[in-house]
């Protein structure tokens, strides 16, 4: 992979790379997963092409400094989706690859779900639903005040909007004006126990967040040229918050785990794990 200037906001972005990189970021999580014997495959992989994105193609940070203060920040609020967190991590340098196959086990600082006083680059401890646009709306006002150029991405779950302190964030940052704000809900329709129309319809998303006046864009989540058309829409807001309303699959990538509501936590034996890991392979390669 050619070395990339994360500082650089106008950085040249090869979406045919970030693709390759992408696929190989489904493998890490999928090998992790199983090596672990726990955990979330498929809220990791709906997201993943999400956070590839954000990471490689818009967000300026820094793995080499990784509390840089002038950095962007990536809030995951869905933080069950910590294994494309840590893989992307681990990509772009804030640790070693080899490092990802400690995940969730003893001593390790790879948890379950993302902890920022022991892992480079994580911004919040993700794990209680709903609370990610309330702490983004706090970092982006403290932007404001500080007077400094930062855009603050958080990453929320459809099935996360189940909560109203979603939406209670949601009016706050109108109020407050906060156009140097992105919130991208992970719109893949299935949450622990089901779907989400069947536990508690939130349909339509994005009309809900027109009606509370948010600057509104809809992507396809899984695809990385749609989500850096949106991103880089998003910078041209003014005055108000933007949120993508990006439509992806959950166990993206996988033929056999592709909106499937078992996969939510449903970790693959060694046997599934060479299966899926070929299907990756051919979604790349531009198969099945």
């Amino acid at each position: 992979m050619v070395e990339i200037d994360f500082r650089d906001p106008n950085r040249h972005v090869n979406v045919e790379e970030l693709k390759t990189i992408a696929a190989d970021i489904r493998e890490n999580i999928l090998t992790m997963l199983s090596e672990a014997k726990s955990g979330h495959p498929g809220g990791s992989l709906s997201c993943t092409d999400i956070l590839v994105s954000i990471y490689f193609g818009k967000m300026r940070h820094d793995p080499k400094s990784p509390k840089w203060p002038e950095r962007d920040r990536l809030l995951l609020s869905k933080g069950h989706a910590a294994p494309a967190l840590y893989s992307v991590l681990s990509q772009c340098g804030y640790f070693p690859k080899e490092e990802l196959l400690t995940l969730r086990k003893i001593n390790s600082r790879l948890q379950g779900h993302p902890d920022p006083n022991k892992v480079p680059g994580v911004e919040i401890p993700g794990g209680p639903e709903g609370i990610g646009l309330s702490e983004g709306i706090g970092m982006a006002l403290a932007a404001r005040i500080d007077n400094k150029p930062i855009k603050v991405y958080v990453i929320t779950g459809d099935g996360e909007l189940d909560e109203g302190e979603v939406w209670e964030a949601a009016m706050a940052a109108v109020k407050f004006r906060l156009d140097n704000l992105v919130a991208i809900v992970d719109k893949n329709g299935l949450q622990q126990e089901g779907t989400t129309s069947q536990i508690m319809p939130t349909d339509p998303v994005a009309a809900k967040f027109r009606a509370f006046n948010w600057n509104v864009m809809e992507a396809d989540g899984n695809d990385i040229s749609d989500m850096l058309r949106a991103l880089g829409e998003a910078e041209k807001a003014k005055g108000l918050p933007t949120v993508i309303v990006a439509k992806t699959k959950k166990g993206k990538g996988v033929d056999f785990m592709e909106e499937k509501v078992e996969y939510h936590s449903k970790v693959l034996t060694k046997e599934l794990l060479e299966k899926a890991i070929a299907s990756v392979k051919g979604s790349a390669n531009g198969g099945a």
